[in-house]
């Protein structure tokens, strides 16, 4: 009995103490005030072509081209918020070949509006890594905005004949972060 009474002392004490708080007039035009800057990393695109992929029928083909839809900005709010982005680049190359490779941004009409351009050199025992980062603000992102395609032209420069059991690959890893702004 003595311990019924104790926790409804305890019970009543605790409500009593928790009925007395402070509050403050709430201000709620703060919100007005309230800017957010998310920041958003996400992979864009990937691909590994390994060595042989270059050569059909034993003959060796010296340009390759890949399209994708590049439409990252069809919402119109994403579109207003963005103030930056980052485009970044990783190419490893382990052919004993030279490359050159540019990065194609295409609009609607398929037609090429901005390029990032790669020299890839040789591989010579250790994998050959290039990492490029293209900052787009201002009327470069506009630019960017506008992108519905991105290629890929991989030109192979002279060098050792490739066959269909030459080894390597050359791989692209790629990512983007984008800077919001929030008002």
């Amino acid at each position: 009995m003595k311990r019924y009474q104790i926790n409804r002392v305890l019970g009543i004490l605790l409500l009593v103490i928790s009925s007395f708080s402070c509050s403050s007039d709430l201000n709620f035009d703060q919100v007005n005030d309230l800017k957010l800057k998310p920041v958003v990393v996400a992979n864009l695109s990937y691909f590994d072509v390994p060595a042989n992929a270059f050569v059909e029928n034993g003959i060796e083909y010296n340009m390759a081209f890949d399209a994708l839809d590049f439409d990252l900005f069809r919402d119109k709010y994403f579109r207003s918020y963005l103030q930056r982005a980052d485009l970044s680049f990783e190419v490893s190359n382990t052919i004993n070949r030279s490359f050159q490779m540019g990065i194609v941004l295409m609009d609607e009409n398929a037609q090429p509006i901005y390029t990032i351009p790669f020299d890839i050199p040789t591989y010579s025992g250790n994998a050959v890594v290039v990492k490029k980062t293209d900052v787009f603000q201002g009327l470069k992102l506009d630019l960017l905005k506008s992108a519905k395609k991105m290629g890929f032209v991989i030109a192979m420069n002279p060098g050792p004949v490739l066959s269909e059991n030459s080894l390597g690959n050359l791989k692209l890893r790629s990512s983007a972060t984008v800077y919001l702004t929030i008002e």
